[in-house]
């Protein structure tokens, strides 16, 4: 139950940074909205699943405060010529997102961290799509955490 959770987590906080995003909504705005009226609870006839909140407010928190870092070390992850800024807005959001989990919580395995959003992707986008962010964020994990994948 407490990986699911914690998938919930990842999804809803994609979500919520997507939404930061295109509505121009602050930090602590978004993290009342998703806490009130989605996580764990059924919108328009959705069911939305229950979500360890404390992860959910740690990777939306932690996508806000480090978001210039995170975004240079995606930028460098890219493809040339094509920056973070370019990319789709929920694309972005999931990235951010990985990214985030990659750079700052050495506690959550790298594999762990890119299979989390390449389901997440796989929500939202078809199979080319997923397996972008598969790549981006495998490149990166391989930069940032070399040591998880020299065995």
């Amino acid at each position: 139950m407490a990986a699911e959770n914690r998938s919930a987590a990842r999804l809803a906080a994609v979500q919520a940074l997507y939404q930061m995003e295109v509505a121009s909504k602050g930090l602590n705005e978004i993290l009342a909205e998703f806490e009130t009226w989605w996580i764990g609870r059924e919108v328009e006839g959705d069911q939305y699943k229950p979500a360890e909140i404390a992860f959910f407010r740690s990777i939306v928190s932690g996508v806000v405060e480090n978001q210039v870092e995170i975004d240079r070390a995606v930028d460098r992850t890219l493809a040339e010529g094509w920056p973070l800024r370019r990319v789709e807005a929920l694309m972005r959001a999931i990235l951010r997102a990985g990214a985030y989990e990659l750079l700052r919580r050495a506690d959550i395995p790298a594999r762990v961290a890119i299979k989390e959003y390449v389901d997440v992707a796989g929500a939202f986008f078809a199979r080319e799509e997923s397996g972008m962010v598969n790549a981006v964020l495998d490149t990166l994990a391989r930069k940032v955490r070399a040591e998880e994948f020299s065995t």
